[in-house]
């Protein structure tokens, strides 16, 4: 009578797949989250900067307070550093996450980061 099963060597060569398959994933997968955390940053940019005309369409002036803006940044995302020039202000964050890395995006100004930067445009380094 044959029993019903696997041998040994069936499941060895089906662990040596999956640690082939996980081999390949893995590095793909590390670079996403990186990725992940460039995207909130733009975002969390992008949404200060409507938080900003708001502010200057009801006082007339923009501000470098950030809690007077109705602005929440996201999870990992540091508060906005605004540094303000008149009618112009430049807004830099970084995450928790990715040391070393930092966002910038300049409104009537030269981007910090790239002063080739589109106006507006939200880069990071």
């Amino acid at each position: 009578m044959k029993k019903a099963g696997f041998t040994l060597i069936e499941l060895l060569i089906v662990v040596v797949i999956i640690g082939v398959l996980a081999a390949i994933a893995i590095p793909k997968f590390a670079g996403s989250k990186q990725k992940a955390y460039v995207t909130a940053m733009k975002s969390d940019l992008r949404n200060l900067v409507g938080a900003q005309l708001n502010f200057m369409a009801d006082s007339g002036k923009y501000t470098d307070d950030v809690s007077k803006l109705n602005f929440k940044q996201s999870t990992g995302v540091t508060a906005p550093v605004l540094t303000l020039f008149g009618r112009a202000y430049t807004a830099t964050v970084t995450h928790t996450q990715a040391p070393g890395l930092v966002c910038a995006i300049a409104i009537n100004t030269a981007n910090p980061l790239v002063a080739s930067a589109n106006p507006g445009e939200a880069v990071c380094q």
